[in-house]
């Protein structure tokens, strides 16, 4: 049976007029997370059912395609794209027909090691010979993502989306250098390639070659692309939905396994908190700048260096919404890579329930502070949404 999303009544949907009273561009960002990016599907069907759209969606790896897959299909079609990737991708099956989820769970997990997803990766031949000798970029990888490939030519309308309906930025980090780069189709042309690169997480994945150069997933560096949008220029009002695959916060670990686990939260959450922590101060002296220029004789303030000056001074707003993906039962070490369809559905639902709950709160209402500049407002996905 194929694999369906989750079916809301007309009732339970948010009401389609939330998207009017925003101010401002609306921006999605999407972290990596493998399979966990489920979660950011059901977020764009609430999002797409009250009619807040984003102007803007940035992403890397796995939100890097979603978010490919949003951005490059009309709006219309961008539901059936995202449920036909997570189809394709679903793992279905089950050794003892649920009667030893511990050991269905484990050969699942063996069977997309070995075997791969068959729309997404497949063991790569070079990877057979061991993890030392040395050949061409391909080699030095275990998986191969020519089915990827595939599967995002067909899911992907690239001509719609160089067509600029809706920015689409993609996050990937140069394998020479180890700088981050972020490609726009506002500066430039995409392809499958540059989805491809944001999505190549080594060493399993290989690298993808921009420009010249090798490019991995920018996951490895900036998990969290909200800098993207907060550097931009020129900067503009914003209302930021900010999708969490990985929580920051946890309990502490009681055995290695635990541990383990909790290491990847802490390292794929990627220091959102204080990015924003940082971020705040910036915009806190971006406006105490503009400020100052009230105060500044106006005989002098049209002089060229007082105005270069003045310049970094900023009056822009951003409110960002956290949305938090929630633990789920079961959740381990290897979620990331749980593709089960049941695994697909109870992700792609919460993010639906969660953003149907922030949606009724609409905290984007409630104006910041002018000389903060940034307002955070962070859900409880088990206790529904609460601003901090």
């Amino acid at each position: 049976m194929a694999m369906q999303a989750p079916s809301h009544a007309p009732g339970d949907s948010p009401e389609p007029s939330h998207g009017e009273d925003i101010a401002g561009q609306i921006v999605l960002v999407l972290q990596g997370g493998g399979a966990l990016g489920a979660y950011q599907a059901g977020v764009y069907e609430a999002l797409h059912e009250a009619h807040v759209e984003p102007d803007w969606v940035i992403g890397t790896s796995i939100g890097a395609i979603n978010g490919a897959i949003i951005a490059g299909n009309p709006r219309e079609q961008r539901i059936d794209r995202l449920k036909q990737f997570w189809e394709q991708v679903a793992y279905r099956g089950s050794a003892t027909s649920g009667l030893l989820p511990v050991l269905d769970e484990w050969l699942r997990n063996l069977s997309i090691m070995t075997r791969g997803i068959p729309a997404f990766f497949a063991p790569s031949p070079g990877a057979m010979f061991g993890i030392h000798p040395a050949g061409i970029m391909e080699s030095a990888a275990l998986y191969s993502t020519v089915p990827l490939r595939e599967t995002l030519l067909s899911l992907i309308d690239f001509s719609y989306l160089n067509g600029k309906e809706t920015r689409l930025t993609v996050g990937a980090v140069s394998v020479g250098s180890g700088r981050m780069r972020y490609f726009t189709n506002r500066d430039a042309p995409l392809d499958v390639d540059h989805v491809m690169a944001s999505a190549a997480f080594p060493p399993g994945f290989p690298s993808v070659r921009l420009e010249g150069e090798s490019w991995w997933d920018g996951g490895i560096y900036s998990n969290t692309p909200l800098e993207a949008v907060l550097d931009d220029h020129p900067r503009r009002n914003s209302v930021i939905f900010a999708v969490q695959l990985w929580p920051a916060h946890g309990r502490e670990p009681k055995s290695v396994w635990q541990a383990m686990s909790r290491q990847r939260d802490i390292q794929y959450s990627s220091r959102a908190e204080s990015h924003l922590e940082r971020q705040k101060q910036i915009h806190r002296l971006r406006h105490v700048i503009r400020e100052l220029e009230q105060y500044i004789p106006a005989d002098q303030r049209d002089a060229p260096e007082v105005r270069e000056l003045l310049g970094w001074g900023c009056g822009t707003t951003m409110q960002v919404i956290e949305l938090d993906a929630p633990r789920l039962g079961g959740d381990d070490l290897h979620k990331d890579i749980d593709f089960s369809s049941s695994g697909i559905q109870r992700r792609w639902a919460a993010g639906y329930e969660n953003t149907v709950r922030m949606l009724e709160k609409a905290p984007w209402r409630e104006l910041p502070d002018p000389m903060e500049g940034i307002a955070v407002y962070r859900s409880d996905p088990e206790a529904g949404p609460d601003a901090h």
